[in-house]
C-alpha cells in the first residue's frame, strides 16, 4: 500500500503544496528534518500519520487512497472503501445545494471548504469539516481530487450548546418584568433586555445603567467598594426619578450582584485571569410607591384634620377671649370711674356694670376651660424637603384642578433640623392653601406657585411665593392678627390660619415674614435655626 502511495505521490508532487496549504508548516517541517535522498518516503509517512482524514479519488470520486486517520474517523478499513465512491460517506441530511456548490467549485479548479453531515460505517452520523482540492497534472488538467476532513461533531455540539444557553439566558432575561443589564468593570453594557431598552426613551437620562450606577455610588459611598470587592450583592435601593416635562416622577428599586468570568483571549490561556461583571436589575415600583403615598397621605390627612380641628377650636376660643376682653377692659374702666365719683344717682348703673363684668369674667373662665390642651411633641430631626413634598401631595388635587404651575426648587442636600413633623406640615399646608386660594381669586394671568429651600451654617430657609393679587402693604402687619382676613366679607374663613402658622414658626424658634420687595404677588419667607438650645419638646 505504501509503495503504491509513494508512486502515486511522486506522480502528483503538487499534493505537498496542497497539504501544506491546509496544514501550514507540515511539509516544510518534514523537509527540514529529512535527508534529501528520501523526501517522499518521509512525506508519505507524514501523510499516513497526520491527524486529519485524507482520501484521494479519481475524477469520478472513486476512492484510490486513504490514510489511517480516515479509517479512525469513518470506521472504514482500506479494503472496505478503496474502489468505492466517496458518496458512500454521505448522508441524505446534507442538502443537495451543498454538493452542487462542492462539485461546481472543484471542477472549476478551486478548493472547496465546507461542512457535511457524513455517516460512519456503524451507521451513526457525524459532522465533517471538509476541504477538497483538485490535483492537476503538468498540463493543468484535473486528474484526481484530494479530500481532508475532521470529525467536528463534539465541537459543533459544544458550540450549539453555548449558543442555545445564550439564547435561553436572553429569553429568560427578556421575559423578566424587570429591567436587567450586565455591566463590565469599565461600566460598559454587555447584555440587556427589552425592559432595559425601554428605559432609554422613558427616562431620557442617556444610558440608564450609567445614571443608576452614579445614583448608587453616591448613595452607598464606601459600602459600594466593599460589596464589590467581596462580591456581595445589594437590594432594595430606591430612587425617585423626575419624569420628562409634563410627566409625574417615577420610583425605581435597584438590586445588583457581582460575578467573575474567566477571560478567553490568548493572553490568558496559561493564566487564571478573570473579569468582574455586575448584574443590575431595575424595577419600576412607581405604582407601589404611589399606593403607599396615597395611604400615607390619607393617614396624614386624618392626623392633620384632627390636629387642625383642635388647633382651630383652640385658636378660635383664644381669639374670642381676646375679643371679649377688649370691651371688658372698657367696662372695668367705666366701673372704676363711677366708683371713684361715689354718685348715688349712678349707683344703679354701677351695679349693672358690675353684673356685666362678672358675667363676662364667668364667660371667659368657661371658655378657658373649653380650650383643648395640645399635647407636648418630642422634636425629631426632620427634612423640610420631605415635609414640603408631602404637603404638595396633600394639595395635589386642588393644584391640578385649578391648573396651577408648581415650581419646586429644593436644595439637593438640605440639612435636617429639630422639629415636629405634623406641626410643620400644618404650617406649610396653611401657606400653600393660602397661595392656592389667592390664585383662585384671579381669573386671568399666570397662575404659579414657587417653593424653594436653602440653608447656610445657622439657618434653613423656605420661600413660598405665588402670582396672586398679593397683600396690600398697609395690611401686611395685620394678617397675623386673630380674626383678620383679606378675603371679602362673608367668607367662611375665620382668619386664624396665619395666626396658627406664625405660632408654629415661633414654637420652632423661627421667623416668618412677607417679602416687601416682591411685587408680583405674595412671597412668604420663613427661616428656622439648625439647632435649639431649649429642651427638645414643643407645647
Amino acid at each position: 500500500m505504501k509503495k503504491t502511495s509513494l508512486q502515486f505521490l511522486q506522480a502528483h508532487s503538487n499534493l505537498a503544496s496542497i497539504i501544506d496549504e491546509l496544514n501550514p508548516g507540515l511539509f516544510a517541517q518534514v523537509q527540514q528534518n529529512t535527508d534529501e535522498r528520501m523526501p517522499y518516503e518521509l512525506f508519505v509517512e507524514a501523510v499516513e500519520q497526520v491527524p486529519i482524514a485524507i482520501s484521494i479519488t479519481d475524477k469520478k470520486a472513486k476512492i484510490l487512497y486513504v490514510n489511517d486517520e480516515f479509517t479512525r474517523v469513518t470506521g472504514y478499513q482500506p479494503e472496505d472503501i478503496l474502489g468505492k465512491n466517496e458518496s458512500v460517506l454521505s448522508d441524505k441530511r446534507t442538502p443537495r445545494t451543498v454538493y452542487y456548490d462542492l462539485w461546481h467549485s472543484i471542477r472549476a479548479k478551486k478548493v472547496w471548504r465546507g461542512t457535511l453531515c457524513n455517516r460512519h460505517k456503524d451507521g451513526h452520523r457525524y459532522i465533517a469539516d471538509l476541504t477538497i482540492a483538485p490535483m492537476l497534472n503538468e498540463q493543468g488538467v484535473i486528474t484526481h481530487y484530494i479530500g481532508m476532513h475532521r470529525d467536528i461533531t463534539q465541537a459543533h455540539e459544544s458550540e450549539k450548546k453555548v449558543i442555545n444557553q445564550k439564547l435561553l439566558i436572553e429569553s429568560v432575561i427578556n421575559s423578566s418584568p424587570m429591567a436587567m443589564v450586565v455591566i463590565d468593570d469599565q461600566d460598559k453594557v454587555i447584555l440587556d433586555n427589552h425592559n432595559y431598552k425601554a428605559l432609554i426613551s422613558d427616562l431620557d437620562k442617556g444610558e440608564p445603567a450609567l445614571y443608576f450606577l452614579k445614583l448608587l455610588r453616591d448613595e452607598m459611598g464606601d459600602l459600594w467598594t466593599q460589596l464589590q470587592s467581596h462580591e456581595q450583592g445589594f437590594n432594595n435601593r430606591e430612587f425617585r426619578i423626575e419624569g420628562k416635562t409634563g410627566r409625574r416622577a417615577r420610583w425605581f428599586s435597584c438590586a445588583g450582584n457581582w460575578f467573575k468570568e474567566n477571560e478567553i483571549h490568548a493572553d490568558a490561556f496559561f493564566e487564571n485571569a478573570s473579569k468582574q461583571y455586575l448584574i443590575l436589575t431595575v424595577t419600576d415600583i412607581t405604582r407601589q410607591r404611589r399606593q403607599m403615598e396615597e395611604l400615607h397621605i390619607q393617614t396624614l390627612k386624618t392626623v392633620m384634620a384632627e390636629d387642625e380641628r383642635v388647633r382651630s377650636i383652640r385658636e378660635t376660643l383664644l381669639g374670642a377671649i381676646h375679643q371679649i376682653q377688649m370691651p371688658m377692659n372698657q367696662i372695668r374702666a367705666a366701673e372704676q370711674i363711677l366708683r371713684h365719683k361715689r354718685d348715688e344717682q349712678n349707683a344703679g348703673l354701677l351695679q349693672i356694670l358690675q353684673q356685666i363684668q362678672q358675667s363676662g369674667e364667668t364667660a371667659i373662665v368657661t371658655m378657658q376651660k373649653c380650650i383643648p390642651e395640645i399635647e407636648q411633641t418630642t422634636l425629631i430631626s426632620v427634612n423640610l424637603n420631605q415635609i414640603l413634598h408631602e404637603v404638595l401631595l396633600l394639595s395635589d388635587q386642588r393644584i391640578w384642578t385649578n391648573g396651577i404651575d408648581v415650581q419646586w426648587q429644593p436644595l439637593a442636600k438640605l440639612p435636617t433640623m429639630p422639629g415636629s413633623e405634623n406641626r410643620l406640615r400644618i404650617l406649610f399646608k396653611q401657606l400653600i392653601d393660602n397661595a392656592i386660594d389667592s390664585l383662585c381669586a384671579i381669573e386671568t394671568g399666570e397662575q404659579r406657585i414657587r417653593i424653594s429651600t436653602d440653608a447656610d451654617d445657622e439657618l434653613i430657609y423656605v420661600c413660598i411665593e405665588d402670582t396672586g393679587p398679593g397683600i396690600p402693604v398697609e395690611k401686611r402687619s395685620k394678617v397675623f392678627e386673630p380674626f383678620y382676613t383679606t378675603r371679602p366679607m362673608g367668607s367662611s374663613q375665620a382668619g386664624m390660619g396665619l395666626v396658627m402658622a406664625k405660632e408654629i414658626v415661633t414654637q420652632h424658634q423661627g421667623f416668618i415674614d412677607i417679602d416687601s420687595n416682591y411685587d408680583q404677588g405674595c412671597r412668604f419667607k420663613i427661616s428656622f435655626p439648625l439647632h435649639r438650645q431649649e429642651p427638645r419638646r414643643l407645647n
